[in-house]
C-alpha cells in the first residue's frame, strides 16, 4: 500500500503525520511525503517517511500511484498555503483515485462546517480510527 503525505510551508502537519503512522503501520506499508517545497518535505523525511519529493510536477505524478492520500484541507485549495498550492496540483490531488483523508486545518478563509476546533495532536489520533480498519484489511491480504 502507497500512502502519500501532501503538506507544505514548513511541512509541520505531514511530519507529524508521518510520525504517527510509522508508530502503525508495518513495513510494506510505503510512507511517501509530498511537498509544495523541499523543506516541507524535507520535515517529513525527519519523521521517516519511506521517499519523498517536492513541487508542482511531484506531486501530479506521485499521487497517481496513491491508494491514500493525507493532508490538510488546503491540498484540495489552488493558491492555499500562501500560494503554494498550484491549480494544477490541487486538480491532481482531487482528480486522483485514491482515498483521501483532509485534515479540517488552513489558514485559508475556509470553514469546514461539522468540525470542531481541536489541536492537531487530535486530529491525527482521528485520522488513525479512520485509517485503521484499512490499514487492518491491507494487512490481512498480505
Amino acid at each position: 500500500m502507497i500512502i502519500c503525505v501532501i503538506d507544505g510551508q514548513g511541512g509541520g502537519i505531514g511530519a507529524a503525520v508521518i510520525k504517527r503512522l510509522r508508530e502503525e503501520v508495518d513495513e510494506r506499508v510505503e510512507l511517501v511525503a509530498l511537498g509544495t517545497n523541499a523543506i516541507a518535505t524535507a520535515q517529513m523525511l525527519k519523521a521517516r517517511a519511506n521517499r519523498g519529493a517536492s513541487g508542482e510536477n511531484a506531486i501530479m505524478r506521485t499521487v497517481r500511484e496513491a491508494e491514500i492520500l493525507i493532508g490538510p484541507v488546503s491540498i484540495l485549495m489552488a493558491h492555499a498555503m500562501m500560494g503554494e498550492m498550484t491549480p494544477k496540483m490541487a486538480e491532481a490531488i482531487s482528480g486522483c483515485a485514491a482515498r483521501k483523508f483532509l485534515i479540517p486545518l488552513t489558514r485559508e478563509p475556509v470553514t469546514v462546517v461539522g468540525t470542531a476546533s481541536m489541536p492537531l495532536p487530535h486530529y491525527i489520533e482521528r485520522l488513525m480510527e479512520e485509517l485503521n480498519p484499512l490499514l487492518t484489511e491491507e494487512a490481512s491480504h498480505v
